[in-house]
């Protein structure tokens, strides 16, 4: 593993100095900063639009809460956020292998397997430092807006989708490091994410995988009982493997 600390240092920084501190940060806040004042205008929105139609229909909507701030960060991570983090990370090392400079780190006294994981771990304080920040920011807002925010069901809500979503940087250095079209890549992305939305209509899939992970932000953020020892247990181990599998694929394939 030689080489890592010093190339995860330079991957880190250079996300500093460029467009990706933006990117995924950027949309992350964007979400946590507007979710919480558009629960609140929600149902004054809804009731404006069906009073403009002239239907006549008359619809009671209840007061919002902090719970609609809470479904709106959940849901915009779950779909959104988690779009972006396919699209952005799909090229993270195909994109590398193209303009060539992965042959010149490697030319340095760096391992491949350092290559990948410092790609890996630097994706992840990324995305990890990303959602923390907006989680607080979420929660700020809301007691601001609602004059009540539990910290619980937005922490809980927030690290199962943390989970999840680590998952699915390990799943796109995989696909980055086997397929050199980043298009490719970030398709197959898609395809799992479908593929896992699909499986939530099958009992043994929610009990004991990854799938599991896909609703239950939402069911957590309505302070509901979700049992996720199985989910969160095999989310973590398909991870270490999608990580390693990652390392191996990059060790064969031609520079």
């Amino acid at each position: 593993m030689r080489g890592l600390g010093v190339f995860l240092g330079k991957e880190l920084r250079e996300i500093a100095r460029t467009w990706r501190i933006w990117v995924l940060p950027g949309i992350v806040l964007f979400f946590a900063i507007s979710g919480p004042p558009l629960a609140e205008v929600t149902p004054q929105l809804l009731s404006s639009v069906m009073e403009s139609q002239g239907t006549g229909a008359v619809i009671e909507l209840p007061d919002p809460t902090y719970v609609d701030a809470y479904l709106q960060w959940t849901k915009n991570l779950s779909q959104i956020v988690i779009f972006a983090l396919i699209i952005m990370f799909a090229g993270a090392i195909s994109a590398e292998k193209r303009g060539g400079t992965a042959i010149l780190a490697l030319t340095k006294p760096l391992t491949r397997p350092a290559f990948v994981l410092g790609k890996l771990l630097s994706h992840t304080i990324l995305l990890t430092v990303t959602t923390l920040v907006g989680a607080a920011v979420t929660w700020g807002l809301t007691l601001a807006v609602f004059g009540e925010a539990p910290l619980a069901p937005l922490a809980g809500a927030t690290g199962v989708w943390l989970v999840s979503a680590l998952f699915f940087v390990a799943l796109m250095m995989l696909l980055s490091s086997a397929v050199d079209s980043q298009a490719g890549a970030a398709g197959l992305g898609f395809v799992v994410y479908l593929l896992l939305s699909i499986a939530t209509i099958w009992e043994p899939a929610v009990t004991y995988s990854p799938a599991a992970l896909v609703n239950a932000p939402t069911e957590i953020a309505m302070s509901e009982t979700v049992a996720l020892g199985w989910p969160i247990g095999t989310t973590i181990a398909l991870t270490v493997l999608l990580a390693l599998a990652a390392v191996a694929v990059f060790r064969k394939r031609e520079l």
